[in-house]
């Protein structure tokens, strides 16, 4: 039975990655109007406050920007690079997941601020300047990570061990 513990506990961990990797993709596309530009507020990025509550948004988070940025119709440099901005987010975030989660916000906010910007005027040639473009991007950041990620951690607190254990409950 310890083998069998083991095994479901993997496909739980993928399941749960899967799960908020589909909602990322969703919410990004759902909203793309203005999840996709130099003045953005990705809705899909309140997501990034999700490795407080579970390891599993680790992967869940890149593949889900990944996939995101795929069918946005995002640039290849967008792709690689927007992906690893909320990859980078996302680990720190959940290093930081014991701390007060106005600090776990900010590893996202700080990766895209620094990472967007370079992609938004290298690989689509937006020809304004790049600390400009650090404040567009880190406003819209802001937004989605700080406010909707805080409001969203507040709401998930309550159900926090009913929808984040890592174990399946298995009868």
């Amino acid at each position: 039975m310890m083998k069998n513990k083991g095994v479901y506990r993997n496909v739980f961990f993928m399941a749960q990655a899967a799960a908020i990797a589909a909602i990322y993709v969703v919410l990004t596309l759902v909203f793309a109007p203005f999840s996709f530009g130099e003045v953005q507020v990705r809705i899909a990025e309140a997501l990034t406050i999700l490795p407080i509550f579970t390891p599993a948004a680790v992967p869940g988070l890149f593949v889900g920007c990944l996939i995101g940025n795929v069918l946005g119709g995002a640039l290849l440099p967008d792709i690689i690079f927007g992906s690893l901005a909320t990859l980078i987010g996302a680990v720190f975030t959940w290093q930081l997941r014991d701390r007060k989660k106005v600090i776990a916000c900010l590893p996202p906010v700080i990766s895209n601020v620094v990472i967007v910007p370079l992609v938004l005027r290298f690989a689509y040639g937006v020809n304004l300047p790049i600390p400009f473009l650090m404040i567009t991007v880190g406003i819209g950041e802001v937004i989605s990570c700080m406010v909707l990620g805080l409001l969203l951690a507040s709401l998930l607190e309550k159900y926090r061990y009913q929808i984040f254990r890592t174990t399946p409950s298995v009868r």
